[in-house]
């Protein structure tokens, strides 16, 4: 691919939107220019299209996550895109959860943070055998944004807490079984229902149910697999139903089993600012719209932006990959108080308030 090919393709097929991420050699990874191009078409085509479909190009991602390498070198050279960037993407996160028409994303391969956040929000959510979801933002000194305060504690069970937290990824059909994906189709077959939709001669939403779904019955992989989870959800339901962070840790340590270990060992390696900002996070979005979850959310990364958490995140594990983040405050115990932590829910000054 030319370095001058566009990072979207945006193709008017009839009546119908096609999306094409196009940035294969970065996993489709999500920057300000593609969200600039995304909303506007979106915009139009709310009202002059009967659907839309959005995928990645190659077989490796949908969209690995928003290019958050980028934003924070940014930093250091004078772009400050950050602002920008996390501003305009919340705002096409909310278009695409209200959108009037049908959205269909098809996420084979890798779906992870801004990749969920153009995929979660939409009617219909197609996973296959290559898809890869996560939240994992708590390992890079931020929290599960582009609305995750909204989908994550609708899972059930807590185990959006438990996703929101830990980072854990899901493959494959568990990516339905969890509640993300609404479908699943063989990869093999993924181009095959794309072209069954955009050749619908009437698309109404009762005949975009009806191909997704029998592309859905048809498929073959992990069909008898049990979700890899299932053994472990009351263990989730109890160690994560708990009013802090160190209460959830106390009930792992109680547990003691080698799941809980592994929960223990993963926890401390994240942001501790992260992991109690995200507790938070996560409780206040259960009861809230995902216009409320996404208002929030800039309160939140306006303040993780200038943390040192989030640069040294990312720096540790995108940019020098060293492994080694160094985090401060260091520990759970060394966060400060609740205060501290209500801080990052504050509005903003009117100017920078997310207005949709």
């Amino acid at each position: 691919m030319s370095s001058s090919a566009p990072e979207v393709i945006l193709e008017d097929v009839g009546d119908k939107g096609l999306i094409t991420l196009n940035r294969p050699k970065a996993l489709n990874a999500l920057n300000l220019n593609m969200v600039r191009l995304i909303y506007p078409k979106l915009k139009e085509w709310e009202n002059t299209k009967s659907m839309v479909i959005i995928k990645g190009a190659g077989e490796k991602a949908f969209c690995a996550g928003g290019d958050v390498r980028s934003i924070v070198e940014g930093k250091t050279n004078g772009s400050e895109i950050g602002p920008d960037f996390f501003r305009e993407e919340y705002m096409l996160n909310c278009l695409i959860g209200t959108l009037h028409i049908p959205y269909i994303a098809l996420i084979d391969g890798i779906t992870m943070g801004g990749g969920v956040g153009l995929s979660v929000h939409g009617d219909y959510r197609v996973a296959t055998e290559r898809t890869l979801f996560a939240m994992p933002e708590t390992a890079i000194g931020l929290f599960p944004d582009v609305g995750g305060s909204h989908f994550l504690p609708r899972l059930g069970g807590r185990l959006g807490m438990y996703l929101a937290l830990t980072g854990h990824r899901l493959k494959g059909r568990d990516v339905l079984k969890a509640g993300v994906a609404t479908h699943v189709c063989d990869a093999a077959r993924i181009g095959e229902l794309e072209e069954a939709l955009l050749k619908l001669s009437s698309p109404y939403p009762e005949d975009i149910a009806q191909v997704i779904e029998s592309f859905h019955k048809e498929s073959t992989f992990s069909k008898d697999v049990p979700f890899s989870l299932q053994p472990m959800l009351p263990k989730i339901k109890a160690c994560y139903s708990a009013g802090s962070v160190e209460e959830i840790i106390s009930n792992l340590e109680k547990d003691g089993s080698e799941w809980a270990q592994k929960q223990l060992q993963t926890l401390s390696k994240m942001s501790p600012t992260s992991l109690k900002v995200t507790f938070e996070q996560i409780e206040r979005g259960a009861h809230l719209t995902l216009q409320e979850c996404l208002t929030m959310e800039l309160r939140m990364v306006w303040r993780f932006y200038h943390d040192h958490d989030f640069s040294e995140g990312v720096r540790a594990l995108l940019i020098d990959k060293d492994q080694n983040p160094k985090w401060k405050p260091a520990t759970l115990e060394d966060v400060p108080t609740t205060e501290t932590i209500n801080r990052y829910f504050a509005p903003l000054p009117p100017e920078n308030e997310l207005v949709f």
